[in-house]
């Protein structure tokens, strides 16, 4: 029903940003939460953000508030993940979920929908 499709990862020093995308096609609906989540390796899928399509609410995990910000350009079905002032430690593979509903939720079991992933690698 719905297809995401993340894009924009890349090789960046630390200190550097990065903009990702997430182009969603299929039926969507505006009532639905799109969600960013990020894997390292040997490590659990952690949630990194999320923000309802209309862009009323947005909710971050403490590790990337005050760096990372997430938008919407509604018109395009696409999200973005921008990203300020990377660290090594946020080197992962880094994937974009939604939900049919107007509230941000952390748990990857909450989500329906899931991308392929787009690499992520901050060099020291």
């Amino acid at each position: 029903q719905v297809q995401l499709v993340e894009s924009g990862g890349r090789l960046v020093q630390a200190g550097g940003s990065l903009r990702l995308s997430c182009a969603a096609s299929g039926r969507t609906f505006r009532s639905y939460t799109a969600g960013w989540f990020r894997q390292a390796p040997g490590k659990e899928r952690e949630f990194v953000g999320g923000m309802t399509w209309r862009g009323g609410n947005t909710y971050y995990a403490d590790s990337v508030k005050g760096r990372f910000t997430i938008s919407s350009d509604n018109a395009k079905n696409t999200v973005y993940l921008e990203m300020n002032g990377l660290k090594p430690e946020d080197t992962a593979v880094y994937y974009c979920a939604a939900r049919p509903s107007a509230l941000v939720v952390t748990s990857t079991s909450l989500y329906d929908y899931w991308g392929q992933g787009t690499q992520v690698t901050v060099s020291s």
